[in-house]
């Protein structure tokens, strides 16, 4: 078994329209949860808070700036997310397209790395 990570990316206009209809939203999204804990391959699920609630630290430049939400730049969102623990891609991918997601959202897939295919660190200091 593999773990995948479900991204919830949104736009600004995505956002607006899954709370012009929280409480559909927030049903059927408890039912996906529930089919998935059923099946046995959620691990985890978290939304998001608002972005304007939070902060961007940019290293760009000598020293990291800290600015506060909302961000300069809001194309696409993170929203959230769903963690699977599931047997293939395409399972996973499956799953994606099960989400409760509004016209014009995206579900990012992403394979998390297992702890063997981390460097373990320099042979010098044993640090990453």
């Amino acid at each position: 078994m593999s773990k995948y990570l479900l991204i919830m990316r949104g736009t600004d206009e995505t956002n607006a329209a899954m709370m012009a209809d929280l409480d559909e939203m927030m049903a059927t999204t408890r039912q996906f949860i529930e089919d998935m804990m059923k099946a046995d391959v959620l691990v985890a699920a978290e939304g998001l808070d608002d972005p304007g609630q939070g902060v961007v630290v940019d290293f760009s430049g000598e020293a990291p700036v800290v600015t506060d939400g909302p961000y300069g730049e809001t194309k696409e969102l993170f929203g959230g997310y769903f963690l699977l623990d599931v047997a293939t891609k395409q399972e996973a991918v499956e799953w994606a397209k099960r989400v409760p997601a509004v016209r014009g959202s995206k579900i990012e897939v992403r394979r998390v790395a297992e702890a063997d295919e981390v460097p373990q660190g320099s042979e010098s200091n044993g640090q990453i």
